[in-house]
Formats: C-alpha cells, structure tokens, sequence
C-alpha cells in the first residue's frame, strides 16, 4: 500500500483529528485559518477549536485577484498562473501561522481548503439551457500538499454541483452537524460578501432543515468603499452609512431583480451583485445625484431588507433565534436594521462555543473530517442538500 493511503487510514481511523480548515471569501481581504480538533464523526461530532487567525493578504494579491474574480471574460494565463500561486500561498501562511502559534506541522492530520472563488455560475444566473449549474474556486491543493507535507482536501464545491446542488450555500452541513438543537429553532445567519442562513428546526430532523444564499451581505457596500473612499476597503462601524439617509428610490429599484423573485433556495454571488447593479438601479430610479453618504446608506437599507424579507417569506411565522457569523456581525447598522425589521436582538455563534469571524473555516475543516472520517449523515431530501461528502484529497507526496 503506498504510504499515504496508509497515513491517510490510519488518520481516517483514529479516535480524533487535527484539522486545519482555510477560507478566504469574497471580500479578498485574507485567509482565514482555524486549527480544530474534531472527534467523532456526523451528529455525534465534537470540536475544539484550538487556535484562529486571519493572514491579511497583501495589496498586491488583492489587486491580482481582483483582476480576475467576478468577470465574465478574464485572462486564461492569468488565472492559470493564480491556481497556482494561491496554492503556494496559502501553504505559505498555514506554515506562518502554525510557526506563530508554536504548534508543530507533523501534528496537524489535515488541511481542508476551500480555495478562492473567482466566478459563481448557478444555472439560475447564467440562464444557458445548455449548460448546468457551475462555480470554480482556484488555489491548488496539491501546492499545499506538497509545501506543507499535509494532506490536504479541497475544491468542495464540485460534488454538491455533481450531485445536483448548486454549489452553494455549503455551510448547512456544518451548521445541521455542529449547531442544531434538540429544542430550539435556529437560524444561523452569515453575512459575507454575500449574505445566507440555515434554518435548523429544533429536534434536528435533516428534511426540515433549509439553507439559501439571500442576496448581498457586505460585497455592494465594500465596492462603492473602495470606488469611492481610496485607502478604505470597507465602512468601518458603518461610519459613513450612518451619515446618510437611504433613498427609498434607489432601495425598491436595488429590489426590483428578478432573483429576488426566484424561490428558495437560491445562490448567487458578485457576478450579479456588483458596482453595475448599482448603476442600473440609480438609473431606473432616476437618483443618479445622491451624496455618496446616502447611496451607502440605501445599500445598507436594501442588504438589511433583502435579508429580512427573505427570512421572513421562507420561514413564516415560526418562532426562532438568530445566531450572526461573518465580516457583516461588525457592522452596527446593518445588524440593528435586521434587528428591527425581524423584531428582536441577535445572537451570534459565540454564544453557541464557535467564534463567529472562525465558523466558515471551522465549517469547512468539519466537511474534510466527514469526507474521511464520516459520510454516514442522512441529510434529508430537501432540494439542494445531497447527501454526500466533498472534497478532493491530495497527498503530499
């Protein structure tokens, strides 16, 4: 047997493993790494996160990826060369971390890599009969393998595509696993680039649970920042939407999409939810003339809504709590304006034991430990959760 398979079973067959799940989202601002043990497997998993870090990126590197990310016509060499150089990367800043933490390589079992998505082509966006559902996500797994001496899963997306998913949102299945409770409905709320929730009906029974995109989260406002406001990335505690008024003009056109019409689940991504879907809006509202305090204020308004209303319209009148995770939770306007559209204060999944700015890598180290450890979990048969396992394994040698 060749030795890495053997590695590779004695690590699936061990009572615990140390995994590090890496994510790095739409914002392009860096890598996320979350070193976690994980015992056991399906709804009998137990985690221990032991160490979080985000590795910024360099200016550089954000204005490379930039370059290719969320276009529908980009240079071929350009992104052939960036699979790899991300792959390089990210083993770079999985070796920095481990060395900053004090935490020796050769006891880390796994890497779990969700890679950098660059285009998000649901069937639903790219409206092309010939052609299925599709995402690609770049960053090699091999490079990490090989740089890091890990065995490394990546590229998770692929399989939930083949299995008649969309390829998104994924975090259900760390949310059903982790997350769900025996008694009290939940609503795991993310606000990334792009905004999504889980719902998990207490009693954990997998075909009431529910997982979609919504729509944006913080990717509109980011990129009306960094048009706008050079040297600023994002609007920090919301300081400049707090300035304005948002237009209800401009708000109902950014509302008037025909995806927001589309039934759930959905998923979508920057492709659609960009500066020209901006521009269009303000075109058919006619508020071309707006302060740049009030434009970033209606997209504020309009990402609260689109949240809210999908929450409300998916979920009804039921009772439930909402747990925050993502770069959104630090944006005081945005949580108080869902806090008073749904009616009540917001949790987030700390108060569940998992740090919010850690869960998505969290979630994505869980997802390598059911692909070599579990894949017993019956998910349900709601459209857009097969149950199957995800990630492609790459050996180190």
């Amino acid at each position: 047997m060749n030795v890495h398979i053997s590695d590779l079973a004695r690590i699936a067959a061990a009572p615990s493993r140390i995994i590090a799940g890496l994510m790095s989202g739409t914002s392009l601002d860096g890598l996320d790494i979350a070193l976690c043990e994980f015992t056991g497997s399906g709804l009998e998993t137990k985690l221990k996160v032991l160490h979080f870090i985000t590795m910024p990126y360099s200016q550089q590197f954000k204005e490379e990826l930039k370059a290719i990310s969320f276009k529908t016509q980009v240079e071929l060499q350009q992104v052939t060369l960036l699979n790899a150089v991300i792959g390089s990367y990210s083993a770079k800043l999985i070796l920095e971390a481990l060395k900053e933490w004090g935490y020796p390589v050769s006891a880390v079992d796994l890497v779990a890599s969700h890679g950098q998505t660059i285009f998000h082509a649901p069937a639903s966006l790219h409206q092309q009969k010939a052609f299925p559902n599709a995402t690609l996500q770049i960053g090699d797994g091999d490079h990490i393998a090989v740089q890091t001496g890990i065995v490394t899963l990546s590229d998770f997306r692929q399989k939930h595509i083949a299995a008649g998913g969309e390829g998104a949102p994924l975090a259900v299945y760390g949310d059903y696993l982790l997350l769900s409770s025996p008694v009290e409905n939940r609503i795991l709320l993310n606000i990334g680039g792009i905004s999504n929730f889980t719902y998990l009906p207490g009693g954990r029974n997998p075909d009431l649970v529910f997982s979609t995109d919504v729509g944006p989260g913080n990717t509109l406002m980011d990129q009306f920042v960094q048009l706008n406001y050079p040297g600023k990335y994002y609007d920090q505690d919301a300081t400049i939407a707090k300035s304005g008024t948002p237009n209800p003009k401009l708000v109902q056109a950014l509302l008037a999409h025909p995806f927001f019409e589309k039934p759930f689940p959905r998923t979508t991504g920057p492709e659609l939810f960009n500066l020209s879907y901006l521009q269009n809006a303000q075109q058919a509202s006619g508020q071309h003339e707006l302060s740049k305090e009030d434009v970033l204020a209606s997209l504020c308004e309009f990402t609260a809504v689109s949240i809210v209303t999908a929450i409300k319209q998916s979920i009804g009148e039921q009772s439930f709590k909402v747990y925050l995770s993502g770069g959104g939770m630090h944006n005081p306007l945005l949580v108080q304006k869902i806090s008073e559209g749904l009616g009540f204060a917001l949790n987030n999944t700390a108060d569940l034991g998992i740090d919010p700015d850690a869960k998505e890598a969290v979630l994505f180290a869980l997802l390598a430990n059911e692909c070599v450890a579990g894949g017993k979990t019956d998910f349900g048969q709601r459209r857009g959760i097969p149950s199957v396992t995800m990630g492609k394994i790459s050996l180190p040698g």
